[in-house]
């Protein structure tokens, strides 16, 4: 197969990202083989080692870049807020801007788990844990201050995630809702569900 135009590093490897993270999304990790990822960039397939040592690390490193600017999306939009209903709100339009263009990436930070290793899971379950916790100290911080009423900040949290992740599902552009709508109809739901009175 031959090489396409401008197939060079800083090309290619985006591109074997780009191709390995919609194939991931569409088919399931399992079902993908690395020579499917290779036609799809136009590339030898052997030629994808120079960018990845195995489709478990490419997987692996798709989740956790994902993940890791996910983090540092919602640290950047809550920087400088402390009333917990402020927070809470920076929290909630944060992530459903960041999800709105990144549907595959969900998918796989989602559904994919459960075909990393060991110690890649690990590592990637820390940093989901670490981007659930941000939420839950924005809860308790609410209930302690009272404004917040959850009977368990840690279901109240995984009960939010669910509810704002599930947006790549059905949102799309076009639709009967534009994304600033659904941004604050979103926000105006989270802070109704936690809120006293």
């Amino acid at each position: 197969m031959a090489r396409k135009t401008g197939s060079h590093a800083e090309i290619t490897g985006p591109a074997v990202r780009r191709a390995a993270e919609a194939l991931f999304a569409r088919h399931g990790f399992a079902a993908v083989s690395m020579r499917q990822i290779a036609a799809e960039v136009g590339v030898q397939a052997g030629a994808l080692y120079l960018y990845t040592p195995d489709k478990q690390t490419l997987l692996f490193e798709l989740m956790r870049d994902h993940l890791e600017a996910l983090l540092a999306a919602s640290d950047a939009a809550s920087a400088g807020i402390s009333e917990p209903v402020a927070r809470l709100d920076a929290f909630v339009r944060c992530h459903v801007d960041y999800h709105f263009d990144r549907r595959d990436a969900v998918v796989l930070a989602y559904m994919e788990l459960r075909n990393l290793t060991p110690g890649n899971f690990a590592e990637i379950e820390a940093l989901r844990r670490a981007y659930e916790d941000r939420l839950e100290a924005v809860l308790a911080a609410g209930l302690e201050a009272g404004v917040f009423d959850v009977g368990d900040t840690r279901i109240a949290t995984m009960a939010l995630i669910a509810m704002l992740t599930g947006l790549h599902v059905w949102f799309r552009d076009g639709g009967r809702l534009t994304r600033s709508e659904v941004q604050e109809m979103y926000a105006d739901l989270s802070r109704r569900m936690v809120t006293a009175g």
